[in-house]
């Protein structure tokens, strides 16, 4: 599984040590010190579900800090 969405060189995580893991019933990988929400989006899962009422989709937010 390539990561088409995951930045190359950048960030604070250590790409020497790959974490495997399951969401969902599917099998994904990230590395130490990612996120589990940096790492779906890298393997390319932006939506992780549906609002109650109106089935809405529902994904990950996030603000850039400066």
């Amino acid at each position: 599984m390539t990561q088409s969405y995951r930045l190359e060189n950048i960030g604070l995580i250590n790409r020497n040590k790959k974490i495997s893991f399951k969401f969902n019933g599917k099998n994904y990988f990230g590395y130490e010190g990612d996120t589990l929400a940096s790492a779906l989006i890298a393997n390319g899962v932006h939506l992780i579900g549906r609002s109650f009422k109106y089935h809405r989709p529902r994904g990950f937010f996030w603000s850039r800090s400066r």
